[in-house]
């Protein structure tokens, strides 16, 4: 039977002559078998379908030159072991990388942070912002104002105002430590 004969039933198509045949017909001919082989490298269908399609993509990319080889299909089938030998060393890698973060001491984060960084989200941006500069980047108030770009005594007053309304939202007593009676902040003053 000839490549171009047709087939009746029970006959199998035979594979054409390949360096007279069209990319198409090559494809048609040994598609399935180039899938089956990397589904048995891979254990995956997707990525099977996956690494045959972009062996065959960079075949026809080449097919004046492939056509000519002994077995165009062995060609196909070296870069799709070659594709799927690179997926499988790069999925290694980022499961490695994924365990190693996993496995890394990751500090737990207590419920007296989770409830001051709640209590901070309550409170303006500038005396938020003070207050995280000066207490948790230990900057003075100096630095603060010359970052924000304000004077020394808005940074004071943001600071003390801050303090006592954190102190409020966390339900502490005495929002003021001690420095006489709590003063509520005034209406005409903006912490913006």
């Amino acid at each position: 039977m000839t490549a171009d004969a047709p087939t009746g039933a029970g006959q199998r198509a035979t594979t054409p002559d390949i360096a007279t045949a069209s990319f198409d017909d090559f494809y048609d001919a040994t598609a399935m078998r180039v899938v089956r082989y990397t589904y048995a490298l891979t254990g995956n269908v997707p990525d099977a379908q996956d690494i045959a399609q972009e062996a065959f993509a960079r075949a026809w990319q080449r097919w004046d030159s492939i056509r000519g080889y002994d077995s165009p299909e062995a060609w196909v089938r070296r870069v799709a072991t070659n594709l799927a030998t690179s997926r499988f060393r790069r999925d290694r890698r980022a499961r490695a990388a994924a365990h190693k973060l996993l496995a890394s001491d990751v500090p737990e984060i207590s419920p007296d942070a989770v409830a001051l960084i709640a209590a901070l989200r309550t409170l303006p941006e500038r005396q938020r912002v003070v207050l995280v500069l000066h207490y948790v980047a230990d900057l003075p108030v100096s630095q603060i104002a010359a970052e924000l770009r304000c004077p020394v005594g808005s940074v004071k007053a943001w600071l003390s105002r801050g303090r006592d309304a954190l102190a409020v939202a966390l339900g502490e007593s005495g929002g003021n430590r001690g420095r006489g009676p709590a003063r509520r902040p005034s209406s005409e003053v903006t912490d913006g």
